[in-house]
This record gives C-alpha cells, structure tokens and sequence, in this order.
C-alpha cells in the first residue's frame, strides 16, 4: 500500500509549484507522478503530416517526484504526513500523522 495513491489531493512541497495543490492523475514508476496542473513545460514541436500532427508550442504536465509531495488533510487544510494502522477487522488503512484521522478514498 503507498502512502500516495492514484486520486488523492496533495500539496506540492519543494520545487517551482511549492504550495500549489493538485490532484494525482497518474503513477508513472515507483517515485514519479504526474499531478494535474502542476509542473507544467512548454514543448516545441515539430507538424508530422504523416500522423496529422500539427506543429507548435504545447504545454504538457512532467513527473514529480513523490519526495517533493505531502498529502492535503481537509480538517487543518494543511500538507500531512501518511502513517498506516491496522484495525481491528484486520484492515490496513492510511492515517494523517497529525491528528490520527483515517484517510478517506474520495
């Protein structure tokens, strides 16, 4: 189970879109996700009548690093650390580190 899955709200933490907040949109391996809105380039490209492409500028959205990412707790509206517990059923869950609050999958 990862402490950041596909879906959650997260808070940006370092880098250029520091304290932007985003959705995950994507895993891309292990470490890398894409987030919508955030982390945003401009890439030239080139037409290719072939596959009917057009030429131009695009602005696409790059991988971040999980590293530079903390999830978003709603109650305190503040970036959280994710710790795991098991209950009593024997389910494991994610909880905030701050106030011990089970994570709701939205």
């Amino acid at each position: 189970m990862n402490k950041i899955c596909k879906g959650d709200e997260v808070v940006i933490t370092a880098g250029r879109d520091k304290n932007k907040r985003g959705t995950v949109r994507a895993w891309l391996d292990e470490n890398r996700i894409i987030i919508d809105g955030i982390n945003l380039v401009k890439k030239h490209v080139k037409p290719n009548p072939m596959k009917g492409e057009q030429g131009g500028i695009l602005t696409k959205e790059m991988p971040i690093s999980i590293s530079n990412v903390s999830l978003f707790n709603p109650l305190t509206q503040k970036a959280d650390r994710v710790g795991f517990r098991t209950l009593d059923d024997g389910r494991k869950v994610r909880v905030f580190k701050s106030n011990g609050e089970i994570i709701v999958k939205a």
